[in-house]
């Protein structure tokens, strides 16, 4: 007869591993379980920025939590404090950064405005055609790709166990146990946490629950070897650039311009049409890059509902199910929000207020 575990959670990015350790802080049993390898969906093949610029207004608690979270993981996820540059380039940009920056700033990031001839002194790189910029000095960036390595050692040494490439592809239930079917067996556990990110409406409806949950297909890109060209983490105004020269000299570019695909189908498929005006903009903006050459994009889903706020709390309809996940900006908050979401299965009040899943998504939450 297989073990019974306290909780299986279902997805081992950083939200569900941040929850299952968590959980076993607090003297629960959980068994992580993933349809690929650990840290290998969207929190491995993000472009790795940690900037509170870019971040939603009402989320930017949570975000200054993450931000700190990842601080702490230090140089085993290849974090780097760099500040940031968001830069606005005509009069409708400036007007929206303006507008943007000084609401996250009174919601608590340390977010100011700085004149050009400042921007040109700390990156003399960039274009000349900034016409406002804003500067935040706790953005920066971590190594996605070590996500998977980081939270398996984490979970090794918890002596959590967890299983990869092992869908779920069944759920039943009986006399309160939860039955998981995989193709490494079967797994019984008191409870569930659904924490798949893209793959939570497939996985919910395992359990006959309709999830409204989307997904977006962000493309990243990374260039050869270069030169230094910045030392900060670029951003632009309409959120559609992020920029950051890794300390090997490739630069990554990303802002969330869209792939083809879905995550049913399996990875997405990156496109010229969406690549070209991405790659332009960050030319725009780091007239150097002229000379890089590009050696790979890729994409990665990001999940989300309707209102864009997260998924964090009781699953709808299934007693001792829960559901983590569609966090925008999740990179970055999702160590702290896993450890809320961990908190909150194991009976605590959670630092924050989580967001109920089963909320009405035509009204704002929190």
């Amino acid at each position: 007869m297989s073990d019974l575990f306290d909780i299986a959670v279902i997805g081992g990015g950083i939200m569900g591993c941040a929850a299952a350790l968590q959980m076993t802080s607090g003297g629960m049993k959980p068994v992580v379980l993933d349809q690929g390898d650990l840290g290998q969906g969207a929190s491995g093949v993000n472009a790795g920025t940690l900037s509170l610029q870019i971040k939603r207004v009402k989320l930017m608690p949570y975000a200054l939590k993450g931000h700190h979270e990842w601080e702490r993981m230090g140089e085993a996820v290849g974090f780097h404090k760099s500040g940031g540059y968001t830069l606005a380039f005509t009069e409708r940009e400036a007007n929206l950064l303006h507008e943007r920056q000084r609401l996250k700033a009174e919601a608590g990031a340390p977010i100011r405005f700085v004149s050009t001839s400042e921007l040109r002194s700390a990156e003399p790189n960039l274009t000349g055609k900034v016409l406002a910029a804003s500067y935040c000095p706790e953005d920066g960036y971590a190594n996605s790709s070590l996500t998977g390595q980081y939270f398996r050692g984490r979970l090794r040494a918890e002596e959590i166990p967890y299983r990869e490439r092992s869908p779920v592809t069944e759920i039943s239930r009986s006399e309160s146990v939860f039955h998981l079917s995989t193709p490494l067996g079967e797994i019984s556990a008191k409870r569930l946490l659904l924490a798949t990110g893209a793959w939570l409406k497939p996985v919910a409806a395992l359990l006959d629950v309709d999830l409204p949950v989307r997904a977006r297909i962000n493309t990243v890109s990374v260039t050869e070897r270069m030169p230094k060209l910045t030392s900060t983490v670029i951003g632009h105004a309409t959120g559609l650039l992020t920029m950051k020269q890794k300390t090997n000299g490739t630069v990554l570019i990303g802002g969330g311009w869209q792939g083809r695909g879905t995550p049913q189908e399996g990875r997405g498929e990156v496109t010229a049409a969406t690549v070209m005006p991405n790659l332009a903009l960050a030319q725009y903006a780091l007239p150097k890059l002229a000379k890089a050459r590009v050696l790979r994009s890729w994409t990665g889903f990001e999940a989300n509902v309707p209102d864009f706020y997260p998924l964090a709390g009781a699953l709808p309809g299934v007693p001792d199910a829960f559901v983590l996940g569609c966090v925008r900006g999740g990179y970055t908050i999702g160590p702290y929000i896993g450890k809320l979401m961990g908190d909150f299965i194991l009976g605590r009040e959670p630092e924050l207020p989580l967001f109920d899943p089963g909320r009405d998504f035509n009204e704002e939450t929190i």
